[in-house]
């Protein structure tokens, strides 16, 4: 519940960040511009996102028919999680990873890559695609698309203040200007970010209580880690970092702006889940 008020709260700093500066830039106009804009990218994520996420990383749909370990894993944990069964694809990607996307838990689709399955066991697995479920049932998915999206969408609408007749009138006022060239998309960038770790941090304790197993998930972020670093996605898009388990372009600005909490952090707090499931 902690959770879930903190990301309504950052989102809704977004949705105030972004309308705010509709108005700066066009006055009232411009805020109800800037409105209207917000509800048309919440619309097109909703119906659409999984749609592009998969294509984009060439996903392939795997069924019972093809007896698939991934296919049977998540089989089993949805009846657990008493989810609906999502669709389950396939990345051909060496990179050892995994995501979930779909706008609500009738909607669903969850993929790993191809490296992700020759890399875990299957206590581990299990405890990978039960975190995807867990993003699942929270409906992380569609909060993590809106705030990305929101958060480019206030970058964008920084630069564009460079050819806003209206701001230029208002340039007396510098801090204003500079708030919103930089700070602006800044501060939505780390709210994004926020947004993101709170999510991975409720995915890990809810994908630990589907599959029983947190020592699975435990040890498969810490096998994750070194994988990602030894073979990091090189065909992939940066803006989709928060969809992956573990964030998977490696190294530079990714590394300092991670949408992802520490894995040591995550690591430590399903090793304490673990000892007091024991008892």
């Amino acid at each position: 519940m902690q959770n879930n008020i903190k990301t309504f709260l950052l989102m809704a700093v977004l949705t105030v960040l972004f309308v705010w500066i509709g108005g700066e830039i066009g006055g009232q106009q411009g805020a109800l511009i800037a409105f209207v804009i917000a509800a048309a990218i919440n619309f097109y994520s909703y119906w659409f996102s999984d749609k592009l996420v998969l294509h984009r990383y060439k996903g392939h749909e795997v069924g019972q028919q093809d007896d698939s370990r991934l296919y049977r894993i998540v089989e089993e944990l949805s009846k657990k999680a008493n989810l609906p069964m999502p669709r389950v694809f396939l990345i051909p990607d060496r990179t050892p990873n995994a995501f979930a996307t779909g706008r609500n838990p009738q909607h669903a689709a969850v993929a790993a890559t191809e490296g992700i399955l020759q890399l875990l066991s299957d206590d581990e697995l299990q405890g990978v695609m039960a975190h995807e479920l867990a993003h699942v049932q929270h409906r992380d998915i569609l909060i993590g698309t809106v705030a990305a999206t929101f958060a480019g969408a206030i970058a964008m609408l920084g630069q564009l203040t460079r050819y806003s007749a209206a701001t230029q009138q208002k340039r007396q006022n510098p801090i204003s200007a500079i708030f919103i060239l930089v700070g602006a998309p800044l501060a939505a960038m780390l709210i994004r970010m926020t947004i993101s770790r709170v999510r991975e941090y409720s995915a890990d304790a809810g994908g630990a209580e589907i599959s029983g197993k947190p020592l699975g998930l435990a040890n498969a972020l810490n096998k994750l880690q070194q994988g990602v670093a030894k073979y990091p996605m090189t065909n992939g898009n940066p803006a989709h970092s928060h969809l992956f388990i573990v964030n998977p372009f490696f190294g530079g600005i990714q590394k300092l702006f991670s949408t992802h909490p520490p894995i040591e952090e995550r690591i430590r707090r399903l090793e304490e889940m673990s000892k007091s499931m024991q008892f």
